[in-house]
């Protein structure tokens, strides 16, 4: 039996735990441990669950990490362009643990608190520059119709040359895909993350909540 087999669906989700849960530590066996050990841990020791739930899947993860990882780390897009783009997809996708672990990446890349909570408000709000009311706008166009309006794609080339509108495309669909599992396996929030919770979305109403810490 290949190692993509070895791990048996669990049970869906209940309000205790996630439908696919991270595999622990001491069930790594080495071909594990080899392709986790260059992913970086958290502040508490640990890797983000993120990735121990994807190597019970070790086939598929051994190929997405690279991909993710250059899209994350090697990119053409700017960190505050990748970072708009992914915090609205994560709005958009209702992710949150992708909203939670992104919004430090944001903070890093100069995305002020303010900032971040307009995100949920969208491309429209008040206060975005144009060039960033335009990514917001072109990850809003991307998660409804799958294509960028001619009206945003020529926005866009102002500020983007042909590497970076493909990347623009790329990395809103990896975070969608991104989204999908985390949803679906009902991937938990880190308690260290667990305070940055999605923004309501727009005409939810002021009692609506903001997102439940560990959503995803």
């Amino acid at each position: 039996m290949t190692d993509e087999h070895r791990h048996r669906p669990r049970r869906a989700a209940d309000d205790t735990g996630p439908r696919i849960p991270p595999l622990p530590e001491d069930d790594w066996d080495p071909s594990t441990r080899e392709l986790l050990a260059a992913i970086p841990r958290d502040a508490d020791g640990h890797l983000a669950d993120v990735f121990t739930t994807l190597a019970r899947h070790p086939g598929l993860f051994r190929h997405f990490l690279p991909f993710g990882s250059y899209l994350l780390r090697e990119g053409r897009l700017p960190a505050r362009t990748r970072e708009l783009l992914i915090l609205r997809t994560a709005c958009n996708t209702r992710a949150g643990y992708e909203w939670g672990r992104h919004v430090p990446l944001a903070g890093a890349a100069g995305i002020t608190r303010e900032e971040i909570r307009r995100i949920g408000a969208g491309p429209d709000a008040q206060g975005w520059s144009p060039a960033d009311a335009c990514l917001l706008r072109a990850a809003d166009e991307l998660h409804r119709d799958a294509h960028l309006s001619a009206a945003t794609w020529t926005a866009l080339t102002a500020d983007h040359d042909e590497a970076q509108l493909i990347e623009i495309t790329m990395l809103v669909g990896q975070y969608h895909m991104v989204a999908f599992f985390l949803n679906s396996a009902g991937t938990r929030l880190e308690p260290d993350y667990a305070a940055e919770t999605l923004p309501a979305p727009p005409g939810a109403g002021a009692d609506a909540p903001e997102g439940v810490p560990g959503d995803a």
